[in-house]
């Protein structure tokens, strides 16, 4: 049953008449009258008392026109929800985010909610496995992770910046006067990184081999806070993502060089389930995203940074 052949049905008992019924449908009245025989066929009862002319529907069919004209009450209620839904957001957006991405989710949620002040964000820090699982349950409205992960499927895209990588380092040390490095060069310093279950950390180790070397970290940890504790010590160095600069800056004599960017380097994205209706507060969220220059934001932090 299609709501279009209840509509038919609602415009021929106002109209009484199959061509002016037709007509303020904007059908031909073949069309309309097709549309009827068919949903007396799919409710298996006669609706309509035919002659020459209308004369009016059966007992069913009065009945039939009772639940026409609720269903289509509530198909316009429905619209006017989403509507005003649209006009004044409410409700919470879930937001999944992997941990080298949660830095720069205050650069979304903060507009969002300034534009969508009746809304609320559950955002959770997730692994890109956790994250491709929870968007096919419906768990998730939309996440925040590499684009590029052969984990993801079944998604659409919205791109928000490419991970730039830099060496942190004791503004003392060996390479901090340098104006780039190799992976190589930072294989050989004394490391805290992400653990290899995170997917920052396999990336970097792809860098690292593509330098020839493998890089054996002495502080291994699956937080950036926790990294960044570290390496405020001193006495470790650190290969980061230029996005976390935008939380933890660059902490007291430390200094941040830019690393060899052979190959195109990992995208940031947002991304949700390819599956319709699309969650309103994605969609919400997805347009915001396209407003904003996150890139750019990015970039100008990481220049002001690399001049100090």
């Amino acid at each position: 049953m299609l709501l279009r052949q209840l509509e038919y049905l609602a415009a021929l008992a106002r109209e009484r008449h199959f061509a002016r019924a037709a007509a303020a449908c904007h059908v031909s009245q073949p069309s309309l009258s097709v549309a009827i025989r068919k949903l007396e066929r799919e409710l298996g009862v006669p609706i309509v008392r035919r002659g020459q002319r209308f004369a009016g529907l059966t007992p069913e069919g009065e009945r039939v026109l009772l639940w026409a004209h609720r269903i289509l009450g509530e198909v316009d209620a429905l619209r006017q929800d989403l509507s005003t839904m649209r006009d004044s957001l409410s409700g919470v957006l879930r937001l999944g985010a992997i941990p080298s991405a949660l830095t720069a989710a205050p650069m979304l949620t903060t507009p969002f909610c300034e534009r969508h002040p009746h809304t609320r964000v559950s955002l959770e820090s997730l692994s890109s496995r956790e994250i491709s699982h929870r968007l096919g349950e419906f768990e998730l409205d939309v996440a925040m992770t590499y684009v590029d992960d052969d984990e993801l499927s079944g998604v659409r895209v919205t791109a928000l910046y490419e991970e730039r990588y830099l060496l942190l380092t004791p503004a003392d040390g060996e390479l901090a006067g340098r104006p780039l490095v190799r992976w190589a060069e930072v294989a050989a310093l004394p490391l805290c990184l992400l653990t290899r279950r995170m997917r920052n950390r396999r990336v970097l180790d792809e860098f690292f081999a593509g330098d020839g070397v493998t890089a054996v970290p002495a502080i291994e940890t699956d937080t950036v806070a926790s990294l960044y504790a570290h390496v405020a010590t001193r006495r470790w160095s650190s290969v980061i993502a230029h996005a976390w600069l935008h939380m933890f800056g660059l902490p007291e004599g430390m200094r941040v060089v830019p690393l060899e960017m052979a190959a195109r380097p990992p995208q940031i994205g947002l991304v949700v389930a390819d599956h319709h209706p699309e969650p309103i507060l994605a969609r919400a969220l997805l347009d915001l995203a396209r407003g904003l220059d996150l890139r750019g934001t990015l970039d100008t932090l990481l220049r002001d940074h690399l001049a100090r």
